[in-house]
């Protein structure tokens, strides 16, 4: 009997001692430091949005990361923090890790997320233009964006599908710096500009220009926009990447679900300086011509198209293999995860 009893009052401690061991572990796991991470952006814009959501909503909060966000303003800066060890995560053109890749990198950067799969830039002239078409740019002088970067080589593909010489048939101003094509515009500088928002909708707001058309619709699902890492970073740091990349779903399964007056309210504190009529009406253009893509997934058929671009801009040594620059796995496992 007394063994019994001995027994009894054995297991009872040890049911007990469960409970609070299942919760000093669980507090544990609560006060662990999150890990920090340090992303570059290529621009701070409201065409990232799902991007801003992830920050604003702490789902990289969530996932146990700490990200101290850096803007580069422009893809070969973004790249350089990226291979020099300044950031650990890099957000720009898939283009600039082809770029690396072919002056002989040793550590590639490959690509692991895809934000965006259209243009986010906008074609603005001077008068309105509720007709326009795309050979009303021949004999004409337009702002565009710096040689071998994405805006600059969607324009040029664009106006060669509508059979336009980029070199002979328009002046293409090629030496503004990023960001500061807007302010050249609205002093007079060009008869069109190829814009950015909220530079395109501020250009409009203040009467200097109007939006004519997007290289978003008229260029067609393009990989504008990843993420990528140094090839021996993701190898360290796998469960970083991978929780980057389930936050990263998070915001993009938010403006799948979401009203672009929702999304707009949200992101608004990434965009202080605009008021929110502006963003939501800026949401609303990258939300109809359906901007962001439903995962994160790098299709090796949009490799291809970025890798066609690349070559009719001339900015192609050779092909490269799709498996030496995309990892999918983080956003395969991301996607079935949200």
């Amino acid at each position: 009997m007394k063994k019994k009893i001995t027994a009894f009052a054995l297991t009872g401690i040890l049911a007990a001692a469960a409970f609070p061991l299942g919760a000093l572990a669980e507090e544990k796991e609560k006060t662990e430091e999150p890990v920090k991470v340090i992303l570059n952006e290529v621009a701070h814009s409201i065409f990232y949005a799902p991007q801003y959501v992830a920050f604003e909503e702490g789902y990289f909060e969530e996932e146990g990361l700490d990200v101290t966000l850096i803007t580069g303003f422009g893809a070969d800066k973004t790249m350089t923090a990226v291979l020099s060890g300044e950031a650990d995560i890099g957000f720009m053109g898939a283009e600039a890790s082809i770029y690396a890749f072919q002056e002989g990198a040793s550590d590639p950067v490959k690509n692991f997320a895809q934000l965006t799969q259209r243009a986010g830039n906008f074609l603005v002239a001077r008068e309105e233009m509720p007709d326009f078409e795309w050979s009303d740019l021949k004999g004409k002088k337009v702002l565009g964006g710096r040689k071998g970067g994405m805006p600059q080589m969607v324009f040029e593909y664009i106006l060669k599908k509508n059979g336009i010489d980029p070199q002979k048939d328009l002046e293409i101003n090629q030496s503004i710096d990023f960001g500061s094509t807007a302010a050249a515009f609205s002093g007079g500088m060009g008869e069109f500009s190829v814009e950015f928002e909220p530079s395109a909708t501020a250009l409009e707001k203040e009467g200097a220009g109007h939006v004519v058309a997007s290289l978003g619709v008229d260029s067609g699902y393009v990989p504008y926009t990843s993420y990528s890492t140094k090839a021996s970073f993701m190898k360290k740091h796998p469960e970083i990447i991978q929780s980057f990349t389930n936050a990263l779903q998070k915001g993009m399964d938010y403006v799948q679900k979401h009203t672009p007056e929702e999304i707009a309210a949200v992101i608004s504190p990434q965009f202080a300086e605009t008021d929110e009529d502006t963003i939501i009406a800026i949401v609303k253009r990258y939300y109809e011509q359906d901007t962001w893509k439903e995962n994160l997934i790098f299709e090796e058929e949009s490799f291809a198209l970025l890798q066609d671009i690349l070559e009719e801009a001339g900015e192609l040594k050779e092909r490269v293999p799709y498996e030496d620059l995309v990892e999918t796995s983080f956003a395969e496992t991301a996607a079935k995860r949200n």
